[in-house]
Parts: structure tokens; sequence; C-alpha cells
């Protein structure tokens, strides 16, 4: 078996790098016998292998650079020698940074054509159209195509419901949208506990102030008709007149509070106006009985003119000055006809303004200056003394009503003439009591000091004054009151004393 040479371009570094002949150096180098080899029965000689290995690994050498110069301007002629047509060699830093492929296959270019590597979904500017479903594909269903997908939420149980629902209602008391309200509902899939939406928000504001129970009241009406229907509003009263004996032990008001909701909705239109007469001689339960005459009795005062909108009373901010200065004046009187001080605490919190408590205190003080016995006096003061312990009443409140009677004494005075020494004494029993401060305490005004005759004021009537009062003349003119009051001074009286201090007041000027 002859194997064919072929004249190849080898370098003499690679020659030497080949050497994968069977035998020494020593017999290549001889040369003097040629040895053969037997490959499948048939002797060859040594040198024809030799070369013929040699050959085999040039090729595979060429064919592996050949692929890797593709394009850079190497060619390889009809003989097997590689032609260089300019080629700049490359640095290895820069083969380093090639993006081409080294495995040694395709043309060199980028794979993908730069569409590949992490968090690439295709060439730039590639816009991605609508698949197709194929028609041929062995899992296609002519179904499939009329199908409409969408999320599917499971109802809510009786557990998920109280707590999905409370911190709902709860942030709700808060921001006072009903709006928002219900569109979180509508997201919620209620199933059949549609019902106990106002039965939850009922439970909620029955522990709550009366602001939270007009909110509520609120939100019942604009949740009928979008969640919740009418039947569920009748289901839902239907099952708080049941549980009233369990509502009772934490909510001892509970009766009235409801039956007030009744008459609420029954005016709001949410409720039908026979709901009522369908309980009369069916119930059994006290509670239940008291709530739906509580109703009864709202809704027979709303046909006298009642308005069924105002049962909670308008909270918080949502009152008129006005409105809550004729709720304090009233709140005061009851208190001096009563004296029951925590109805009036109960009252006052009531109100829920303890922005405004400091008109409860300026209104206090203002009344025991009008008054002329001591009961208005030591009452006012164990009402704001009561106030001040139970801190209904804070520190800026007491002192901001306190600054408003300094700062409005003046008028004052021209309708009460003692109001500077009542107010006195009635700030210093204040701070023995520990209702007010030192400093607060020091800045209660006195009355101011007279000017002298001598610098002016007064002139011959006073002087005839003074004459009188010393000689004890019963003349129509100045009293000695008067006249002290004018002066600044205490006058006992007529005698020697008061003769010497109106002669020594009296005394023309220089």
């Amino acid at each position: 078996m002859e194997i064919e040479k072929e004249h190849i371009y080898i370098t003499p570094a690679e020659l030497e790098n080949l050497n994968d002949a069977p035998f020494s150096g020593d017999e290549e180098n001889g040369g003097s016998e040629e040895r053969k080899t037997e490959i499948n029965g048939n002797w060859i000689p040594a040198t024809s292998i030799t070369e013929a290995k040699i050959n085999a690994k040039a090729k595979r050498r060429l064919r592996k650079n050949s692929s890797r110069d593709s394009g850079r301007g190497d060619s390889v002629s009809e003989n097997g020698e590689t032609l260089k047509i300019g080629v700049v060699p490359t640095s290895p830093k820069g083969k380093l940074l090639d993006r081409r492929s080294r495995s040694g296959k395709g043309r060199g270019l980028p794979k993908k054509g730069g569409a590949g590597g992490k968090g690439v979904w295709g060439t730039p500017g590639q816009v991605y159209d609508v698949e197709e479903v194929d028609i041929k594909d062995p899992n296609y269903d002519d179904d499939q195509e009329n199908c409409v997908y969408e999320t599917v939420v499971l109802p809510l149980d009786e557990r998920a419901f109280e707590k999905t629902l409370t911190p709902i209602i709860q942030e709700y008391f808060e921001h006072g949208d009903t709006n928002e309200v219900s569109e979180m509902l509508k997201n919620l899939n209620l199933g059949e506990m549609k019902y106990s939406v106002p039965v939850l928000a009922v439970s909620l504001a029955l522990e709550g102030k009366a602001s939270h129970r007009e909110m509520t009241s609120k939100l019942i009406s604009d949740l009928c008709g979008t969640v919740v229907s009418k039947t569920d509003v009748e289901k839902s009263f239907d099952r708080l007149l049941k549980e009233l004996p369990e509502l009772v032990l934490d909510s001892p008001r509970a009766p009235q509070l409801v039956g007030q909701f009744i008459a609420r909705a029954v005016g709001d239109g949410i409720l039908s106006s026979t709901y009522i007469d369908g309980y009369k001689g069916t119930v059994d339960c006290v509670q239940a009985r008291a709530a739906l005459d509580r109703a009864t009795v709202l809704l027979s005062m709303s046909k006298g003119g009642k308005r069924i909108d105002s049962v909670w009373g308008a909270g918080g901010g949502q009152q008129s000055v006005k409105h809550l200065v004729k709720e304090i004046d009233m709140l005061l009187k009851e208190y001096l006809l009563s004296g029951d001080v925590l109805e009036a605490e109960r009252c006052l919190q009531e109100l829920e303004v303890p922005h405004f408590h400091h008109e409860l205190v300026y209104e206090a003080i203002v009344l025991v200056l009008e008054s002329t016995g001591e009961k208005t006096f030591k009452m006012i003061l164990d009402l704001l003394k009561t106030l001040w312990k139970s801190s209904v009443i804070t520190v800026d409140q007491m002192k901001r009503g306190y600054e408003r009677v300094y700062c409005e004494i003046p008028d004052i005075n021209l309708d009460v003439p003692h109001s500077y020494s009542v107010l006195e004494r009635f700030v210093e029993e204040c701070f023995q009591a520990g209702i007010i401060s030192k400093p607060l305490r020091d800045l209660c005004p006195s009355r101011g000091r007279k000017r002298f005759v001598s610098e002016g004021d007064g002139g011959p009537e006073l002087r005839k004054a003074l004459a009188q009062e010393r000689d004890g003349s019963k003349e129509d003119s100045l009293t000695g009151a008067r006249c002290s009051e004018m002066l600044g001074i205490a006058i006992p009286g007529p005698g020697k004393r008061c003769a010497l201090e109106a002669k020594r007041f009296s005394a023309p000027a220089g």
C-alpha cells in the first residue's frame, strides 16, 4: 500500500517539534538500513510512515489556522502554502478582548448576531409580534382560541373575613373616604359574607366615639347598592339584634346605640320602614326589645321635625365654633345646677375637640368673675382640678385659657368692677391646688396705679370729695370708696389718718 506524498510548506521550527518517528535519533542519523513495519499484513518502509504522520499533522494545523484566520486576508494556495496579504498581527491583549467565537467553528462573527448574553432579549430594536397558534401543532385545541383567562379569588371564610376587613374599617375611621373602602371590598370575593360587612362595622363603632358611629352610618349607606343590597342590610341588623346579649358585655349602651343605627338606616332609605313592625310581639330578648323601642322613639320624633341624620351629632372638627361655644356654655350651666363632675367630664369628652378645651377654661373663669357668691367659685375650682388631674385638659389648653382671660380682663372689668381682685384670688387658689404653674400665676394682671392729683388728675372735684370725706359730710358727692378708687389707696373712713392722707394727696403741685 503506497501513500502519496504531498508537498506542504512547513517551517523548520515545526519540523523540530514533529518528532513522531518510532526509531531513535541514532538510527535516524545512521540511515544505512531501512526498517519496514507490517501494517495489515503489508510491509511498509518506515520513512513512508513518518512522512504520512508529518503530513497529517500539518494538515490539521492548516485547517485550524484557516478557520481562525478566515476573513483576515489569509488564503491557501493549491500547493497548501499559506499566502499572507499584508495582515497586521494582533496583540495578545486584543485576542483576549475579541468577542468572536474561539471554538474554531463558523466565520468568527459575534454570537447570535449580538443578541446573546445575559439579560438580552434580542437585537436592539427588535419587536416581537403576537405569537399565532399553529393549527398543525399536535397539542392544538379548537376551544383554546375562545378561552378567557381571569384571576380567580377564593371566597373568604369567617376567620379570614374578620382578619381582612377589620384593618380596612379601622383605617376608614382615620381617613373617612367611603369610595376607597368600596374599591377595596370589590377586589375581595366576599361570597355569602356580604351581610357581615355592616355587622362588623357596627360592632367596631360601638366601641368607638360618636364620630365613628356617624361615619359607620355613612359607610353603610354608601355601600348599599354597590357592595351590599338592601336584603343584606336587613339580614345584618337581624344578626345584630340576635348578638345583643354578647355585645352588651363589651358595650353596656349597645341596645340604645343599635336602635339609633336602625333609625338612621330607615331615615337613609336603606332599611324598610316596616322593618320594626315585623318584630312586634315576636321579640323575647330584653336587649333587642330595648333597641327596637329606641328606634321607634327616634322615628316618631322625626315625624315631629327632628332630623334622623343628626342622631349622632356632629363630632370633632366637623362642628362649627359657634356650636362648640354653645355646647360648652350649656355644659357649665348644667354642672352648676347638678354638681356632677363626672357627667361634665363625660360630656366634654364626647365633644371630641381636645384642641378647643381652652374655651371651657375661659368660660369657667368668666363665670367666676361674674358670680357674686362663693358657691360658683368653689364648684369651678373643683371642676378644673378634676379635669386637670384626669388629664382631660392638657397643660397647653389650660395655659391658653388663662392667657385669654388675662388679655381680656380690661374689657371684663368694664362690666364687672371687682374682676381684678376676684381674678387674683382665683388664680392664687388654682396655684395652691396645683392646677397652674408659678410663671402662669405671676402673669396675672393687677389693677394699675392711678395718677395723683399733683400729676394733673382730679382737680377741684376731687379736692371737694376729700374735704367732705374728712369732715364727714353727707352731701351728694363722690363717696369715700369712689375717692379711694380714684386715688389708688384705701381710705378706712373719717378720722385723723384719713384726713392726713387726703391732705397729703390734695396738696397743690409745686
